[in-house]
């Protein structure tokens, strides 16, 4: 759970309890990040979360509340109204008016006792997200990209505390989502605001957000700092979601000073001890892709705890990097440059010296 930052609202969410279809959404949480991402697959209750957040669903309990306003409080009989919550959403259909210019669309989100607003004005709002040369055309002259724009600009004229994005870039192309990002990252400076984002894309995440909530089928698997969650995932089904590219089966044999000697078939490992139920031998040896290290000479000199032989089986490209599938007694991926392939000149079949230092090997217990 992130500290809360100087200025930051914090968004309240306790007794959470929603029956959807095939699982019920609970959970109790408090956060006050400047972008938290709603991680997860469909299906698993992000989108019901924003709606409750926004008061567009009953729960069958909570208490929503958001830089001390109680918002929702099923026991006392509170429920705000949404127009009165003060909070901006974007939907997945963005919900743009095709009858409406561009120009009467963004006004549509302005509320009469918003106008006075110095921070969420038209010009400025249009200037930040640069749809001035826009306002005049009809929704359906627009692009997938413009059209984002021109919801988010709707969605901050009602001048929110909080703005809601759910799965925003969902629709777009890799290219157009690279040129979108950055507007994101613009609004959460220019303006202060936090954003609670759902999205199941790891570079998206990755991009925009400081801390990130992982729900799996309406619980939350697990919370925390971005960069945390991706490399030490809490169990199996948050290592699959934020792809961890090997996940291999091993037995703690030694611990000693902080470390831990794991066994991955015939293979030692060397790795940081993580918190584990006591007594906890069997567990899941995770490695990342990026953290795997190749070199052709054995004889150079590393820091790297771990050392290991291995047989290139394939290699793919992957935008601008090279997927290396290795053999070293178990099966391990690797993430490397195009040049960096060039450089080493790597090819099937042949031997390289893989390295992975103790931290980048995360135990999770079986």
């Amino acid at each position: 759970m992130a500290d809360t930052a100087e200025g930051a609202v914090k968004l309240v969410l306790k007794k959470i309890r929603l029956p959807l279809a095939g699982f019920v959404l609970e959970l109790d949480l408090e956060l006050a990040g400047r972008v938290t991402a709603l991680f997860g697959p469909s299906g698993s209750g992000k989108t019901s979360l924003l709606d409750l957040i926004a008061g567009l669903r009953r729960p069958e309990s909570a208490w929503i509340e958001l830089d001390g306003r109680v918002l929702t409080d099923t026991a006392a009989g509170v429920a705000v109204p949404p127009r009165l919550r003060r909070i901006g959403y974007l939907p997945q259909d963005l919900a743009l008016f095709p009858h409406l210019s561009v120009h009467q669309n963004v006004l549509y989100g302005r509320k009469a006792e918003n106008r006075g607003s110095e921070l969420f004005t038209l010009e400025r709002i249009a200037e930040v997200l640069e749809i001035e040369p826009l306002l005049d055309r009809s929704i359906g002259e627009l692009s997938g990209g413009e059209q984002q724009r021109v919801a988010l600009a709707r969605a901050l004229l009602s001048s929110p505390s909080l703005l809601l994005l759910d799965e925003p870039l969902a629709s777009l192309d890799a290219q157009l989502k690279s040129r979108i990002l950055p507007y994101f990252l613009r609004i959460r400076h220019e303006f202060d605001l936090p954003l609670l984002y759902v999205t199941h894309d790891r570079f998206e995440t990755l991009a925009l957000a400081d801390e990130m909530i992982v729900l799996v089928n309406g619980k939350v698997a697990q919370v925390g700092p971005v960069q945390e969650v991706f490399s030490r995932p809490a169990n199996l089904a948050v290592a699959g979601l934020s792809a961890v590219e090997t996940v291999q089966p091993g037995r703690i044999q030694k611990v000693e000073g902080g470390l831990a000697s794991v066994a991955v078939g015939q293979v030692r490992l060397t790795a940081v001890l993580p918190e584990l139920p006591a007594g906890t031998t069997d567990v899941h040896v995770c490695i990342r892709a990026e953290d795997v290290i190749l070199l052709r000479d054995a004889s150079v000199s590393s820091s790297a705890r771990n050392q290991v032989s291995a047989t290139i089986r394939t290699l793919t490209n992957s935008g601008p990097l090279v997927r290396i599938e290795l053999e070293c007694g178990f099966p391990l991926t690797a993430l490397l440059t195009r040049q960096a392939c060039e450089e080493l000149a790597l090819q099937p079949g042949e031997q390289v010296t893989v390295l992975v230092k103790a931290p980048h090997v995360h135990l999770i217990p079986r």
